[in-house]
């Protein structure tokens, strides 16, 4: 089999059942990449969600949404990006797959304006020192994702939709984000975990210079 980074035998399989291996070998080899482009960091950075594929140690597979203000996701290098943790329901569904199974899969898309697609698979670590911290509001640990593989799909089948405003749960600098309002039911408030601590405020006007990783503990 010809070395791929983007199939395996079961892709292949379906792949030759329906002649399309000439195709798949031909997207890989003019759209797939290993290094984010120009094109690719505008669009990722201009996002306000995307969706995140992890697996535990057993593979068995979790999908979770992740959402902030535009240019919460960060392209941190020429195949790594970095994204923060915030504060959420407690239960690290994502964040606990990463900690034994790295691998994951980021989908970018627009559904507003002009449709795109972007995914992202590679390696995830997580981290509650990484100089990021200093310079996002509201994260609690940081996410970094080294890139394994790049590639944009065909965006025929995404519906046109209207972006209307940001959710007011999305931190930011300039004012401090209420708490949702499960986390005062009675079922659960006597349970709800401590806020961790994290930057509240930008203490002046962002840096874009990237910091590099701090190893995880």
């Amino acid at each position: 089999m010809t070395l791929s980074m983007m199939y395996h035998d079961g892709n292949r399989r379906l792949q030759d059942r329906f002649d399309s291996r000439r195709i798949s070998d031909r997207l890989e080899e003019k759209l797939t990449r290993r290094e984010f482009t120009a094109d690719d960091k505008g669009f990722i950075e201009g996002a306000s969600y995307f969706f995140l594929a992890t697996a535990d140690a057993q593979g068995r597979p979790d999908c979770s949404y992740k959402g902030g203000m535009p240019g919460f996701v960060r392209v941190a290098g020429p195949k790594e990006l970095a994204f923060p943790d915030y504060d959420g329901n407690g239960m690290f569904k994502s964040l606990g797959n990463i900690l034994v199974n790295p691998s994951v899969g980021m989908l970018f898309i627009a559904m507003h304006g002009k449709p795109q697609r972007l995914r992202v698979n590679g390696e995830a670590s997580i981290s509650d020192e990484d100089p990021l911290l200093a310079q996002t509001v509201g994260a609690q640990m940081i996410v970094r994702v080294v890139a394994r593989a790049i590639f944009p799909n065909c965006p025929r089948y995404i519906p046109t939709m209207q972006m209307i405003q940001p959710s007011v749960y999305a931190p930011r600098s300039g004012c401090d984000a209420p708490e949702p309002a499960w986390k005062s039911f009675p079922d659960f408030k006597d349970h709800v975990h401590p806020r961790q601590p994290a930057l509240r405020v930008d203490a002046g006007p962002l840096d874009l210079t990237i910091p590099p990783p701090v190893p995880t503990r």
